[in-house]
């Protein structure tokens, strides 16, 4: 298996689903800060309140200019209805197929179980892995650690004030 990204890294790029017909890629959100919550599955409960959460705090990450992305291995079919369940604003991605490539990438795939690791990365303006965070799959991360980091995150060479 790849190993996990270490700060100070460049952030894996990657092209995902987040509806059957759109998708969205890594790199076209420099500039900004971003957020990947890879978790293991929709409609746990852990994993339904963790997205929840992050979803409650929207206006946090705003502060920030940040982007919170959702990664599973769910399908977009899958991610939609559990986004519209739960009210979700930020994109789901489906890590579908293949099955975990971008969660292998990123070091948090787990084999036999098929599914990612609950794992956070907050990754800068410039792509840079900034800070990361693994929970144990029945616990859920929270949101101090994400808004710790932002605070801590130096200007995007190229961002725009």
């Amino acid at each position: 298996m790849t190993p996990m990204p270490t700060t100070g890294e460049q952030a894996p790029d990657f092209t995902l689903h987040s509806t059957p017909d759109q998708t969205v890629t890594l790199s076209q959100l420099r500039g900004r800060p971003v957020v990947l919550a890879f978790y293991p599955a929709d409609w746990s409960p852990v994993c339904g309140d963790q997205m929840a959460l992050y979803n409650e705090l929207r206006s946090e990450f705003g502060r920030f200019h940040a982007q919170v992305i959702g990664i599973s291995v769910d399908g977009a079919w899958c991610h939609a209805a559990f986004a519209q369940d739960r009210k979700l604003h930020f994109p789901l991605l489906a890590d579908f197929e293949p099955k975990g490539a971008v969660a292998q990438s990123y070091g948090v795939y787990q084999v036999p179980e098929g599914v990612s690791q609950r794992a956070l990365f907050v990754i800068d303006g410039d792509g840079i892995v900034r800070w990361t965070h693994v929970s144990p799959t029945g616990i859920n991360p929270g949101a101090d650690g994400i808004l710790d980091a932002l605070e801590k995150l130096p200007p995007a060479a190229g961002a725009q004030p």
